[in-house]
């Protein structure tokens, strides 16, 4: 099965893919297809923020013709693990973007957090396919970067799994016919947990999902449920639809990643075990499809599926998320900015467990909810939020 683009198709070539954060969930679920598929892919090349070690581990066994480490005070190390080889390393934000420019068919935009906006939107800009894995592009910067696919006619792949989920079965030639989009939630490892006793809770706890294997800042949203706030924005970014046609539904069993309703009362949903590689394959393969390792579904095995209403007192961050978004202007960029400070010090002791969306909630009420015109309006408002966000007590 041939799983090239187009252009490199045409030249009987594999597709050249550019994984930027390799070292992080997604990107080491990716490069493991790779390694599944080493005739379909080539790696253009890779980045990590400060995990030098692992990068030009990568870097070699891929054969990368590039290795950025975003951390500048890690570069003596990465050319000092990469000599001898022909692997060219570079460090700091401007070498992230280079990478993203490298001349590949495939972005896997996977660094975590407001970081990966900048590099994402320079993969955007040459018109490649991106397949998006960070939130925070469609949530803090929403309008300007889908102007910017559009633009430049870049090809945008959802890789969370609930929006490839959605993607795999919304009709985009019929959208007005959708009448709703259901993103499903697993509730994270409190979901049934006693609201008074969430104050005491360590950040090794809110780490451990009971579903997904993830990284400590993304197991943390959800754990308290702002990982679906966030991707409610996302979804009003990707896809044609109201604001008041997004529902989310609480499925703890992870198996049907989404589903969208019709005007005939369909409800198409997709199902799959929960394990990233089964949409980051999607990604990768499109438009075809390729074999992932991912264990197969067995409905019989799981013998129940079952759904309730979120609870948005335990888990007020999605209040704040749905607010935001009927907000507008910089309001998601305020509230993306302050989670991601509240979350860091909650990882970090300073604050606890139910303070995150405290702190969230007072930042949006302490910066002003100004427009957003421009990259350079995001980058302002999110440094602006930051500093907010640090001096909430």
């Amino acid at each position: 099965m041939a799983v090239t683009s187009p252009a490199a198709d045409a030249l009987g070539l594999a597709k050249r893919i550019t994984v930027l954060g390799s070292t992080g969930s997604v990107g080491t679920n990716t490069l493991d297809l790779v390694a599944r598929n080493r005739e379909l892919f080539a790696v253009e090349a890779l980045t990590a923020n400060q995990n030098v070690e692992a990068l030009a581990s990568q870097a070699q066994k891929f054969d990368a013709k590039l290795a950025v480490i975003a951390d500048e005070g890690r570069y003596k190390d990465l050319k000092s693990l990469l000599s001898g080889t022909s692997i060219a390393c570079a460090a700091g934000p401007e070498a992230l973007n280079e990478a993203a420019a490298q001349p590949s068919e495939l972005v896997m935009a996977a660094i975590v957090g407001a970081a990966g906006l900048a590099p994402t939107m320079e993969a955007v800009r040459r018109g490649t396919t991106v397949a998006l894995a960070n939130k925070e592009c469609l949530v803090s910067a929403g309008d300007i970067f889908t102007q910017a696919v559009t633009e430049h006619g870049a090809t945008l792949l959802p890789v969370d799994s609930e929006h490839s989920a959605i993607y795999q079965v919304f009709d985009f030639d019929q959208a007005d016919r959708v009448t709703k989009v259901i993103l499903t939630a697993s509730g994270g490892p409190f979901r049934t947990r006693e609201i008074a006793s969430m104050r005491n809770v360590t950040p090794a706890e809110a780490i451990a999902h009971p579903n997904w294997d993830m990284g400590a800042k993304i197991s943390v949203d959800s754990a308290t449920m702002m990982n679906k706030g966030l991707e409610l924005i996302e979804v009003f970014h990707l896809f044609p639809v109201e604001k008041s046609a997004i529902d989310i539904l609480v499925h703890p069993q992870s198996v049907i990643h989404s589903l969208v309703e019709y005007v005939d009362g369909s409800v198409l949903a997709q199902l799959g075990t929960p394990d990233m590689r089964t949409p980051i394959a999607f990604a990768m393969a499109w438009p075809q499809r390729m074999p992932a390792p991912s264990p197969k579904l067995d409905l019989h095995e799981i013998g129940q599926l079952t759904f309730e209403d979120p609870d948005t007192e335990r888990f007020p961050a999605l209040r704040l998320a749905r607010e935001a978004l009927d907000a507008g202007g910089a309001a998601s960029t305020i509230l993306n900015a302050a989670n991601e400070v509240a979350v860091r010090r909650f990882l970090d002791g300073e604050i606890g467990f139910l303070d995150i969306s405290v702190v969230v909630e007072k930042t949006l009420e302490n910066v002003t909810h100004s427009a957003i015109n421009s990259l350079g309006d995001v980058v302002s408002i999110d440094e602006v939020a930051r500093r907010s966000a640090e001096r909430v007590s």
